[in-house]
């Protein structure tokens, strides 16, 4: 972050020139030369693999494959045996064909109180289902969901081309450097450890700014950044519903969105229905976060979620979105 204290320098102060009045009569600022303007914008077009997305004309949908035993939702491809690889592959070629623009692949869980696994395992889980995709959906753009830098090399050597990181809040820049070195776009999830809070949305885009300022400063380019505020990450279930209700708040961040509430346990608490269940609630929040002016929305169930984005796209941004 800029230091804004000190002298600002002749050569950005606009002298008063009184004897003109009107509007030179009291002194100003001019930008400096080197500066960017720092005034919001449309994010510019994002190009992740062999697709470019152009934000704003309508929302994009990834599919989420979790290759773990584990996963909160059930859906683990590890949890019923058999061929992960084959059963990823099968599972990613419905989500294209039923609509999804990108896909997301994880190797390890991270519901709340999960088994962290070693990078080799997390490896060995993800880059055979990484190279089987890339193989057969060539022109679909493949992320990896993982937290540890080991975790995303392999894959992106394997294809992916996009890194979506859970604690891109954290300190550590490792992960920032990498997506940097490899020229491609990184997610920055907003997380906490504990869900506490002074003022939660404040607290939020205050965190996601620093990330992206540490982004940058690894060397991430500003348009190859998408932020993401954690809905069910270091967040109690109130928080979630605040968070929800008040989303469009981010968008003074300047990026993308990309909102992932998919299943989650607060759709659960409101409804007191248990994962499998949980699609029309899922639904409900595409089309909220829609009209609060998100992104990409991040799915288990992709059909009935790209049907109400494309309706939602169709009243919300106009016949661009409906023509898609």
């Amino acid at each position: 972050m800029t230091d804004s204290r000190g002298d600002p320098g002749d050569e950005i102060v606009v002298t008063a020139r009184p004897e003109l009045g009107g509007g030179a009569a009291t002194p100003s600022f001019r930008l400096p030369e080197d500066a960017d303007p720092g005034l919001p914008a449309a994010p510019r077009p994002l190009a992740i693999g062999p697709v470019t997305l152009a934000w704003g004309e309508r929302t994009f949908v990834m599919g989420i494959l979790n290759v773990t035993p584990d996963s909160f939702s059930g859906d683990g491809l590890l949890a019923a045996g058999g061929d992960a690889v084959a059963a990823a592959v099968a599972l990613g070629q419905e989500m294209a064909a039923d609509g999804a623009d990108l896909l997301d692949v994880g190797g390890e869980s991270s519901r709340p109180g999960h088994r962290e696994i070693s990078a080799a395992d997390e490896i060995a889980r993800v880059v055979p289902v990484i190279a089987a995709l890339r193989s057969v959906l060539p022109d679909l753009p493949l992320s990896v969901d993982t937290i540890k830098p080991e975790g995303a090399a392999a894959p992106l050597g394997a294809g992916a081309n996009l890194v979506n990181d859970v604690w891109g809040v954290g300190p550590d820049e490792a992960l920032l450097r990498l997506a940097a070195e490899r020229s491609v776009p990184v997610v920055l999830m907003h997380n906490r450890a504990q869900p506490r809070y002074v003022n939660l949305m404040p607290e939020i885009v205050a965190d996601l700014q620093m990330a992206i300022e540490r982004a940058l400063r690894a060397g991430v380019a500003w348009e190859s950044i998408v932020v993401d505020p954690g809905f069910g990450f270091g967040k109690t279930a109130e928080h979630n519903l605040v968070l929800l209700h008040d989303l469009a708040s981010l968008r003074i961040l300047g990026r993308p969105i990309l909102l992932g509430t998919s299943r989650k346990s607060t759709l659960g608490k409101v409804l007191d229905l248990p994962p499998e269940e949980r699609v029309e609630a899922t639904v409900a929040t595409t089309v909220l976060g829609i009209a609060a002016g998100i992104d990409i929305v991040r799915v288990h169930d992709v059909r009935p979620n790209v049907r109400a984005a494309r309706m939602a796209d169709a009243v919300i941004r106009g016949s661009a979105g409906a023509r898609r």
